[in-house]
């Protein structure tokens, strides 16, 4: 099976909702839940006009399991 591996360039917290977002090198956005596997359990994030995205250190990619 290939996994489809994309950079992220991005890792922000929502502030609103204190969950993290990554944008990858496409410019997507994508919401990572508290699981396992964030990276593999990931769905799209759509930010509206309120949501303030934090951008947070890259140190926290490991923790993330971000390619």
């Amino acid at each position: 099976m290939l996994t489809e591996r994309k950079r992220v360039v991005g890792i922000y917290v929502d502030r609103l909702t204190g969950q993290w977002v990554v944008r990858d090198g496409d410019g997507n956005f994508w919401f990572l839940p508290s699981t396992d596997n964030p990276w593999y359990d990931r769905r799209p994030f759509s930010p509206a006009e309120e949501t303030v995205l934090e951008p947070v250190p890259g140190h926290y990619r490991t923790l993330l399991g971000l390619p």
